[in-house]
């Protein structure tokens, strides 16, 4: 077996890009908010590398890292007016590699409550539903109708625009 920084190195490689499209839709686009994140999450699965059983997938495991990553960020800071997350984020819009519908999208996911952010996310990330259910902890059936409303809910939001 690969000693912990081998299996460290590994995921990283392997999942950082992934950490990275999830963070970003729960940043709401908000690039220094994303790095912190991502930054966070790999802290987390550096600390939780040593018990981790393989009894799910890797990817499994790191998605769900990163989701409580994100949601412990939330509500932790769910009181707090913080500038990047209360502004129509200039720091997207100036980037010129940056497609303008993808700032759209996510800035409507940003809107989304918390748990419908990380199911988008995950969906947008082509995730299996059984896969999703269990990074979020909910039987199929209700993810199937979570991705319905959340749907539902984006649309309206985009077409308001």
């Amino acid at each position: 077996m690969q000693d912990l920084n081998q299996r460290f190195e590994t995921y990283y490689s392997e999942y950082q890009d992934m950490v990275y499209s999830l963070c970003l839709g729960y940043s709401r686009g908000d690039q220094d908010l994303t790095n912190d994140l991502v930054q966070e999450t790999f802290i987390n699965l550096w600390k939780a590398l040593p018990k981790f059983e393989e009894r799910s997938s890797p990817k499994t495991w790191i998605y769900r890292i990163c989701v409580n990553t994100c949601l412990l960020h939330i509500r932790k800071n769910k009181n707090k007016q913080t500038a990047g997350l209360n502004q129509e984020h200039t720091v997207i819009a100036d980037e010129p590699s940056t497609d303008k519908n993808y700032n759209e999208l996510y800035q409507a996911i940003g809107q989304l409550k918390e748990l419908d952010r990380i199911i988008i996310m995950l969906v947008l990330d082509e995730l299996p539903y059984a896969e999703i259910a269990e990074i979020t902890g909910i039987t199929e059936g209700n993810l199937r109708v979570k991705i319905s409303r959340a749907k539902q809910q984006l649309n309206k939001i985009l077409k308001s625009k």
